[in-house]
């Protein structure tokens, strides 16, 4: 893709303020397209159009993407990063725990998809790239909430792959592996070692990787629904 064409596409990236979502935004900035960030902090790389937004309430969100459309146009690629965890066990986990996560996690990705491809149907292009992970069809004890939602993410890419493909959109899932983040990097070193005997690549990936195969989605116009494992070969067959 030229340079003129990227720089006439707009790309939004939820959760944009920090780790992988924040590489995401730096990758696509430094590869000339105009780029938006929707989060809760105004904290985002250099040359990032901040939008902020609740993933929980729909008003918050189709606010942050009118602001974007104004600010430089409709959303081409939209990146959907934003999620939390509320891990505990089964057995302890609260329906609050539980539903909270989903909100976020999953319901918010299908408020910003319904907003986004409002456009995207009109140009009759787009791509929709959901970050998920590597337990979303894996599992990890103490995480069921979370890997219900990131397992969800693929059904939704693919019936939206369905509704949409002959509308030139295109809907895939990265799904992420254990990443160096500020938040692996807190672990427990014997905790680190465990996780790191499980992965055949023998370390933990780089934000900058999760990056490489979101901008490869970017412009990928033939593939769809599809599920990119990024786990140092850790989820091998899911």
């Amino acid at each position: 893709m030229s340079e003129e064409q990227k720089q006439g596409r707009t790309v939004v990236v939820t959760g944009a303020n920090r780790g992988i979502g924040r590489a995401i935004a730096e990758r696509f900035v430094a590869d000339g397209f105009r780029v938006a960030g929707i989060a809760r902090s105004d904290d985002l790389p250099e040359g990032v159009f901040f939008a902020h937004a609740d993933m929980t309430d729909t008003t918050s969100v189709d606010a942050a993407f009118t602001a974007i459309e104004e600010h430089q146009g409709p959303t081409e690629v939209l990146v959907a990063n934003a999620g939390i965890t509320k891990d505990t066990l089964l057995m302890r986990m609260t329906d609050e725990e539980f539903t909270d996560v989903v909100d976020v996690n999953l319901t918010g990705v299908f408020r910003c998809v319904r907003r986004a491809t409002k456009g995207m149907i009109r140009k009759r292009t787009g791509r929709i790239i959901m970050i998920s992970s590597v337990v979303g069809l894996y599992g990890s004890p103490g995480q069921v909430n979370y890997a219900a939602t990131k397992s969800g993410l693929v059904g939704m890419a693919r019936s939206i792959t369905r509704e949409l493909g002959a509308r030139g959109i295109t809907a895939n899932v990265v799904a992420p592996g254990f990443i160096d983040t500020a938040m692996t990097a807190e672990l427990p070193e014997a905790t680190q070692e465990k996780y790191l005997a499980s992965i055949p690549a023998g370390r933990f990936g780089a934000t900058d990787e999760i990056a490489d195969a979101v901008a490869f989605l970017a412009d990928a116009g033939y593939v769809s629904g599809a599920v990119i494992p990024v786990d140092g070969g850790l989820g091998m067959g899911h």
